[in-house]
């Protein structure tokens, strides 16, 4: 396997992750492929632990993301079970067998209905995975659970992550103070929708599953899709938020409608948790050096806007561009133009940063090649695209490309 440094884009720090009341997490290392390494996590939740998801897009979706979408109209979920190492998909009868194995295992070891049961696998696709892993070690895992063990968790969903992706917030529902918490995974293969490649989110307050999925379906369009790596949908995606609900016993009000106004700091709060999550995945992009964030505006529509800017992030000559530190805004002309969507070339104007390298045509007379080119040098890019035709935008985020992510990719399954 080819060994792989610590992005030069991760957080210096890690944050301090506060155990959540209703909240258990244990891991093991169950070899399925890495040799002595945590490769298996299980979170187990409290009785009544509200569940929502969303899911890959992908027409070839795993055996757990099928699991996952067969359980998620139940509301509730006990026990979270994930691996590392082997993605369960494209394995036919085999996958199905083993996620039906896995899931009766952790049903038995948490002591639930297999309905409150959801699991995910990532890493290898194709290869059958071996079900006694799940027999052999849920037992004594939820046995052992603990409620300070999130670290533990964001390294043992790791595959060709460099680093753990992790964020916690405490906000205040109606005077009462509830924590979220989350942890994600993913480096390649990254691209909407979904773009998360694994996450889960975990809160203690009281939020019922139609608000806990509202809030996910808002958040998630504005930051997990709107992240790409290498524009390739994983078979695997997946994001689920729980919600405990154990600060109700601290006067903390029960949420079941979304409109509710005693829920905007939290939901303010759980979108800023999915928007570093995300960012943190972008950041970790399989050999990136730098993170890039495409802004369009001035489209027919915001759909348009997305387009055109999914269009310029996932680009190997903008990103190779932006490795070389070469502010070549014609490629980005050349991705808004690919776009199919509408545009004006005469209309067009493109910045790197502030500075304004294009418009109306040909590129602008105050253009300097040694202010871009210091500019390009920064970790952190930004490339804005205003089309000139309407009031539609969106930001994306990405990724450069660079020789470690073919080595990384070259040799993943060896």
């Amino acid at each position: 396997m080819h060994s792989v440094s610590i992005s030069p884009l991760a957080p210096k720090t890690q944050p301090e992750m506060p155990a959540i009341d209703g909240v258990r997490i244990a891991t093991a290392k169950a070899g399925i492929k890495y040799r002595d390494r945590v490769d298996l996590m299980a979170m187990v939740l409290d009785e009544n632990t509200a569940v929502a998801g969303v899911f890959t897009t992908s027409k070839c979706p795993s055996a757990p993301v099928e699991l996952c979408r067969e359980h998620l109209p139940g509301g509730k979920a006990r026990i979270l079970v994930v691996n590392a190492g082997n993605a369960n998909a494209f394995t036919g009868k085999k996958g199905r067998h083993t996620t039906s194995v896995a899931a009766r295992a952790a049903a038995h070891a948490a002591r639930c209905d297999e309905t409150a049961v959801f699991l995910s696998s990532t890493g290898v696709i194709g290869e059958p995975l071996d079900p006694s892993h799940f027999e052999r070690h849920l037992d004594g895992m939820v046995a052992e659970a603990a409620g300070d063990r999130w670290s533990d968790a964001a390294h043992a969903i790791m595959t060709t992550d460099t680093f753990p992706k992790m964020v916690t917030r405490t906000v205040s529902l109606d005077g009462v103070d509830v924590t979220i918490n989350g942890i994600a995974k993913g480096a390649g293969m990254i691209a909407p929708d979904m773009a998360t490649m694994l996450s889960y989110v975990a809160t203690d307050a009281p939020v019922s599953a139609p608000v806990l999925q509202a809030l996910l379906a808002r958040h998630t369009a504005l930051t997990f899709n709107a992240v790409t790596v290498d524009s390739d949908t994983s078979t695997s995606d997946t994001l689920l938020a729980f919600a405990t609900g154990a600060a109700a016993g601290r006067g903390a009000p029960a949420i079941d409608d979304a409109a509710d106004p005693r829920l905007a700091a939290f939901d303010e709060a759980f979108g800023e948790c999915l928007h570093e999550l995300a960012l943190m995945i972008a950041k970790d992009g399989e050999g990136a050096t730098k993170l890039i964030r495409v802004e369009v505006t001035g489209a027919t529509s915001d759909t348009s806007a997305k387009r055109i800017a999914m269009s310029i992030a996932n680009s190997p000559l903008v990103k190779t561009a932006v490795t070389g530190e070469d502010a070549n805004w014609g490629r980005v002309v050349m991705a808004v133009g690919k776009a199919g969507e509408p545009a004006d070339r005469d209309r067009l104007a493109i910045w790197f940063g502030d500075i304004l390298v294009a418009s109306e045509g040909e590129r602008s007379e105050s253009y300097s090649e040694d202010q871009t080119s210091a500019y390009m040098k920064n970790d952190e890019i930004v490339i804005r695209a205003d089309i000139g035709l309407g009031e539609g935008r969106f930001t994306a985020w990405t990724c450069n490309l660079t020789k470690e992510y073919v080595a990384i990719n070259g040799d993943y399954r060896s």
